[in-house]
């Protein structure tokens, strides 16, 4: 026996407000989601960058003289420009 039209209209706006319902609670989730500040990020990326240029110097004045960074040896030109790396991948974050 065939359905009535209006049957089949209630189920297509049942299925629209599931739809609109499930739409809506994906965008708050994003909402929530989202970072408000980056305020903290200037205060990251500097230092880092900082650090990581003063530990390369450090290395080529007096690394021979600091036993830790003799024992890395040329792990100190991956630690120096990894943190300078790490710096300029933070200040992409800054808005």
């Amino acid at each position: 026996m065939p359905e009535s039209q209006s049957r089949k209209k209630a189920e297509q706006k049942k299925a629209a407000k599931n739809k609109q319902a499930a739409a809506t609670k994906s965008a708050k989730n994003r909402e929530a989601v989202k970072v408000s500040s980056r305020a903290w990020v200037p205060w990251v990326f500097v230092p880092m960058g900082l650090l990581g240029v003063i530990w390369l110097v450090v290395y080529y004045i007096g690394g021979q003289q600091i036993p830790l960074m003799y024992a890395l040896s040329n792990w100190n030109f991956v630690i120096g420009l990894g943190l300078i790396a790490g710096s300029f991948f933070v200040a992409t974050l800054w808005k």
